[in-house]
């Protein structure tokens, strides 16, 4: 779902679910055997800063064509991300600990929320507390799909979640691609590259300030 309205004639907005992705960095897994398993372990429990450009691309049963968007993401875990969309809509998503900004350029309109708030509207929700993910979700290595990287499923334990799955897949130094799949038979699709580790990150870069002039829906109070 979008933070906020849709214009009349574009297409909703996906961008809440790449959240999902940034609260998997924060996530503690056990050490499991198989190369997909192996990797996940490793993406999840290492440190620093990641910096990465990413391509989106959504599959609606509703539409003709496959809704694709690009942009870059910076994330400095625990609670720490931002998704800078490009094209074909200029949109923030920026998270500094606290809380939870989505700035949308066209829209001249900015949404922020208390970050454990958010989360509970997306599917990230599940992923956002502690525990072992094995209470939280079925995990299993999927078979090769000959296309040089090892595929990792979660499906979720829980009901009512708004997904059925998350498909993450890696090379043999990162991930770099990532399949959600709704209840709607919605899929969206991220595919990473230029992946850089353990970057030197501006505080700053975390913090977002509404323009001048924009329209700021919910509070904004520490």
């Amino acid at each position: 779902m979008s933070p906020h309205p849709v214009p009349p004639g574009r297409r909703p907005r996906h961008t809440l679910r790449v959240l999902l992705l940034a609260l998997l960095m924060g996530m503690a897994l056990p050490a499991w055997g198989g190369a997909g398993l192996e990797r996940l372990h490793a993406f999840f429990t290492a440190q620093g800063a990641l910096r990465a450009s990413f391509e989106q691309t959504v599959q609606n049963p509703a539409f003709d064509q496959p809704e694709t968007a690009r942009g870059t993401l910076l994330m400095q875990p625990p609670n720490r991300f931002r998704w800078d969309y490009q094209e074909p809509y200029r949109q923030q998503i920026v998270a500094d600990g606290k809380r939870l900004w989505f700035y949308d350029v066209d829209l001249d309109q900015v949404v922020v929320k208390p970050l454990d708030a958010a989360l509970g509207d997306t599917p990230a929700m599940l992923l956002s507390g502690s525990g072992a993910v094995e209470d939280r979700f079925e995990v299993r290595e999927l078979p090769d799909r000959g296309d040089g990287l090892a595929w990792v499923e979660l499906t979720p334990r829980g009901k009512d979640t708004g997904f059925e799955a998350v498909r993450l897949g890696f090379d043999a130094h990162d991930l770099r691609r990532m399949e959600l799949v709704d209840g709607f038979g919605q899929v969206t699709r991220l595919r990473f590259f230029d992946i850089e580790r353990n970057v030197r990150v501006d505080p700053a870069a975390f913090r977002f300030e509404p323009p001048p002039g924009v329209d700021v829906i919910g509070g904004n109070e520490d």
